[in-house]
């Protein structure tokens, strides 16, 4: 296998941090879409663009491998988060995640660096509702096996694939419309059609959970003509 030249590069990583309280934590479908939201959210900031002072961190995350890294925090912990710089996107069921311009990947704030990433285990109280026609879906695996955390991190590799995908126009107006989304897990069956296109496809690097090279989301957008040939 040759060697990625991203490796070679300085790594960094995008903190996503989720907040999970004991009494009340949130569906794992509604943390996966809004971690999905946060990644979105930040890329499309004006922080991050042109002169902004997010501007060169995102430059060079993205230059590299775009890694990111969701930890857990309640209580206490997670106030200290939301003091950071940051931005918290809410999820339709109450799901909260603050992502962070990207960092090193040895150089985390120690307010974050302090938070575990283990323990990110959610579960659905009922099955997801159907997906809406005029939004986009990240299909997730279905033979794969992974931490809410870990896939919250590919649902929004997987959004980010897509953001990269669109037009001007087309990104201006989803951000507009609050980046409506859905996270499914596909249908076995059809798993092979949706890997065997064109579609934005995340493959993992395989530092966590997964062997290298698996394929964990696939992104569609219909509406914009980005879908299987099924579709």
């Amino acid at each position: 296998m040759g060697t990625d030249p991203r490796d070679a590069k300085p790594q960094y990583v995008l903190p996503l941090v989720v907040r999970i309280e004991r009494a009340a934590p949130p569906a794992r479908t509604d943390a996966l879409e809004t971690s999905a939201r946060a990644v979105l959210a930040i890329l499309a900031d004006e922080r991050a663009q042109g002169e902004g002072e997010w501007a060169r961190a995102i430059e060079d995350w993205e230059d590299a491998r775009i890694r990111k890294v969701v930890r857990r925090a309640r209580g206490a912990e997670w106030r200290r988060a939301e003091a950071l710089p940051g931005i918290t996107v809410t999820g339709a069921g109450g799901a909260e995640v603050r992502v962070f311009p990207p960092v090193p990947l040895d150089g985390w704030p120690k307010d974050l660096a302090r938070l575990q990433v283990s323990g990110t285990d959610l579960d659905d109280p009922a099955e997801p509702g159907p997906v809406a026609a005029d939004a986009p879906v990240l299909w997730l695996n279905p033979a794969l096996d992974m931490s809410a955390g870990k896939t919250m991190a590919q649902t929004g590799h997987g959004a980010q694939l897509l953001w990269w995908r669109l037009s001007d126009a087309d990104r201006k107006a989803w951000r507009a419309a609050g980046f409506p989304l859905s996270v499914r897990t596909a249908d076995p069956a059809r798993w092979p059609l949706l890997t065997s296109g064109d579609l934005p496809l995340v493959r993992d690097a395989g530092f966590t959970e997964i062997a290298p090279g698996s394929c964990t989301v696939v992104a569609e957008y219909p509406a914009l003509g980005i879908r299987a040939a099924d579709a």
